[in-house]
């Protein structure tokens, strides 16, 4: 297992995380180097649940094999284990770990969850190297057959409990710190808005179509962001415009201030005809905490019916919290692409100026943002 390349992150660049921005800061190392150095790497716990024909829920739990080097015999979380690293990593690739895992634990298929969310981003300490999990709830069937590994798990420990029980292992077995923590919180919450079994209890839930709301970074706007709010001002009245990182600017990933930003979607809409009473612009600063995001992005843009993204992260975040979000939009997403837009101007390559917008073209030289993206690739990007 030592062989195994995890994803790795340094201690600085975690908080990134926590905004979505996986593959710009995650790199490769050995499980066993790792491990050995106290590197940061990525991990994934998975919480599985299942509900009876009288709507009972049941908690999947293992209990660790006696042989193993850490904690054995304590009972822990359903699933759980290191993140492999993989070129461009994202959100989509963690749950895709989270699904190999519960195959190789528990014999669960990935075709047999019915749900698969993404729950919660947190760090924990294992001997004095730092693992940031990624947290995941999912839902099976109550039929499903349960395989669990001899080679990991204690075979007849390993199963659903009622909540009653896990609550009596919780107090009177030994069981890993976090995984007791994350169950315990999990006892406190619905679980049923959680997993969108029941979404007309969620009072967030709105059938209107009055106000969408939507968010980038704009680092530079490209025709297909342009694309995308045209589609769905053609749906909604008023677009709310979420300007993401907005308090970052003269970085790498970053160049254009948010007062830029905001003078590229202006000119770029009032030029389509789009007139300034149909959308709204907010600058959303990154605060590099998942949990709380959602009701901090709340807090500045006010009410909305629904929100439109093609992050995966932004979408889940806010399914946890029960808003509906609208269908992926998007064009030749390699070709529009921000990251491409910054390389291709950094190269000298003019074909990024069929990428944007010929009046944002024209704002980006008046900034000259040219040389600053070009002086920005050859250096060490610190923000």
């Amino acid at each position: 297992m030592d062989e195994e390349v995890i994803a790795c992150i340094s201690d600085e660049n975690i908080k990134f995380l926590h905004s979505g921005q996986i593959e710009k800061y995650v790199f490769p190392m050995r499980r066993g180097e790792a491990h050995k150095k106290g590197v940061s790497h990525l991990v994934i716990r998975l919480f599985v649940f299942t509900i009876t024909p009288n709507n009972q829920f049941y908690y999947l739990v293992q209990k660790r094999n006696k042989m193993k080097k850490s904690l054995p015999e304590y009972y822990t979380d359903s699933a759980s284990g290191h993140v492999l690293y993989k070129k461009n990593l994202n959100l989509y690739d963690i749950q895709e770990e989270a699904k190999r895992e519960l195959t190789e634990e528990f014999g669960i298929l990935p075709k047999l969850l019915e749900k698969l969310i993404f729950y919660d981003l947190f760090s924990e300490e294992d001997n004095g190297t730092t693992e940031i999990a990624y947290v995941f709830l999912g839902l099976v069937n109550h039929s499903v057959e349960l395989k669990p590994n001899p080679d990991e798990l204690e075979v007849g420990s390993s199963r659903f409990y009622t909540k009653s029980e896990l609550s009596a292992i919780l107090k009177n077995e030994k069981s890993e710190n976090y995984s007791k923590v994350i169950w315990n919180k999990l006892f406190l919450v619905d679980l049923e808005e959680i997993l969108r079994l029941n979404l007309s209890k969620n009072k967030k839930i709105s059938s209107k179509k009055e106000i969408a709301l939507f968010l980038g970074r704009f680092q530079p706007l490209h025709h297909g962001h342009i694309y995308m709010l045209n589609k769905i001002l053609k749906t909604y009245n008023i677009i709310k415009i979420g300007v993401g990182s907005s308090q970052i600017s003269k970085s790498k990933l970053n160049p254009f201030t948010y007062e830029e930003r905001v003078n590229f979607i202006t000119l770029a809409l009032n030029k389509r005809g789009i007139p300034s009473q149909r959308f709204r612009v907010y600058p959303i600063p990154d605060i590099f905490n998942a949990s709380k995001w959602v009701n901090h992005v709340i807090s500045i843009v006010g009410s909305f019916d629904t929100i439109f993204s093609n992050s995966d992260w932004v979408r889940q975040l806010f399914q946890i919290e029960g808003y509906i979000v609208g269908e992926k939009i998007g064009i030749f997403k390699k070709k529009y692409n921000a990251s491409n837009v910054r390389k291709l101007i950094s190269k000298d390559n003019k074909n990024w100026t069929t990428l944007v917008p010929k009046e944002v073209v024209n704002l980006i030289r008046d900034y000259n943002g040219i040389e600053r993206i070009r002086i920005l690739f050859n250096k060490v990007d610190v923000v």
